[in-house]
């Protein structure tokens, strides 16, 4: 009989992995999460995540299950509205003005924000707080070795581990998905975002909103008031050069510059951290399994930071791993559970990956004929109150 040091290794100590551990870890399995750089969990130090995630309605459930809300609920800004701003004219200003309000489905707001590097502080925290779970940052996955009964997985302290399930959350370069052979289709689109926070006079009165002109959305998403005035998480899409060319920006142009860029719906922005820069591509794998092995998060799919979708679909495969094996346990990692588990997730994943694909290309769109044609896409949608409501339901992670 096969003698096992843990039940699950999770490969990755992003919030999606710190997430993976703590949610099978809250259901009673033995899990070893491992990651090669320990997180930064201080806001204004070199190398924090300055990114934000909403977590729409059925990934705070799940949060909730695994103890982790409770630790962000304090810090989470709730998102009531998500408004999209056409400002595609001749000038950057508002031409078409749309709300998606969350009263339209239910009593909750539509998701809460977040900071990243907030979320990595307090999952941590969690994660230490639950006896048969081990985090240990500084180690990484050197190798993958897996038969039918279990996986034996090496990592960088020169120590092996022996599991029944190895899920990988290590990033879109995974080093176990490439251990495991599964290809995947990466799409380019020549574009970076600009991630920051910023504080601004007029209050966001828990709105989302989204602001498509050229090169990419410009969006901000509620944050709590800093230093006593109301605040925004800020990702600004451009063309790689672009991007690049405003991040080298003195502080006073950038501001100036993001104003402008926002339509100053908000007054006057000011920078209220350092500036990020992310490279944007879509990317899907191939298949989210092999044996003993689950694919999750980005090293599953990548999207571009469009409608909250990204760390959602993660959850959304979390919540899909942790049914299946919740319902059968002594089958966990067997290949009829990752079977299912790849029948159940890879073809939604594949549909949001080129939904988000085509609302990309849509917004990044130069030409003016072009725009106005977005422009009145928007007011196509929002017009007709049935294709709005599925829009939103959708967007909230159902089935289409």
């Amino acid at each position: 009989m096969q003698n096992y040091d843990v039940d699950i290794l999770v490969s990755g100590g992003g919030v999606a992995g710190l997430t993976a551990a703590a949610v099978f870890g809250a259901a009673g399995f033995s899990v070893l999460c491992v990651d090669p750089t320990p997180p930064v969990t201080d806001r204004d130090a070199e190398g924090s995540d300055l990114r934000t995630t909403a977590f729409l309605q059925p990934a705070q459930a799940l949060l909730e299950k695994a103890g982790l809300w409770q630790r962000v609920q304090a810090d989470a800004a709730p998102l009531q509205i998500m408004r999209i701003v056409d400002a595609g004219g001749a000038q950057p200003e508002p031409r078409v003005v749309k709300d998606f309000n969350a009263t339209d489905l239910s009593d909750l707001p539509f998701g809460w924000n977040l900071s990243n590097w907030l979320l990595r502080r307090e999952f941590m925290a969690r994660l230490n707080d639950l006896p048969n779970v081990e985090f240990r940052p500084g180690t990484g996955t050197k190798s993958v070795f897996t038969r039918d009964a279990m996986a034996r997985v090496g990592l960088s302290d020169g120590s092996s581990v022996t599991c029944r399930l190895v899920i990988a959350a290590d990033g879109r370069n995974s080093p176990v998905r490439n251990a495991m052979g599964i290809k995947v289709k990466t799409t380019r689109y020549g574009q970076k975002a600009l991630a920051f926070a910023v504080t601004h006079p007029i209050p966001h009165e828990n709105v989302s909103t989204e602001i498509h002109r050229s090169g990419g959305p410009f969006t901000l998403v509620p944050l709590p008031d800093y230093q006593g005035m109301p605040s925004s998480a800020v990702v600004w899409m451009e063309r790689g050069p672009e991007a690049m060319r405003l991040a080298s920006l003195a502080e006073d142009d950038f501001e100036a510059a993001m104003t402008e860029r926002s339509c100053s719906l908000f007054g006057p922005l000011k920078l209220a951290s350092r500036r990020s820069v992310w490279p944007i591509i879509s990317q899907v794998a191939d298949r989210m399994q092999g044996e003993r092995v689950a694919l999750v998060a980005e090293a599953a799919h990548v999207v571009p930071p469009i409608g909250a979708q990204g760390l959602n679909m993660s959850l959304g495969d979390m919540r899909v791993l942790l049914e299946l094996a919740e319902a059968a346990p002594e089958r966990l990692g067997d290949a009829r559970m990752l079977d299912t588990y790849n029948r159940r997730r890879h073809a939604e994943v594949r549909a949001r990956v080129a939904g988000i694909d085509l609302l990309n290309r849509a917004s990044m769109l130069q030409s003016r004929p072009l725009r106005d044609l977005r422009a009145v896409g928007l007011n196509a949608i929002y017009s007709l109150a049935p294709v709005r409501k599925t829009m939103m339901q959708m967007g909230l992670g159902a089935r289409g």
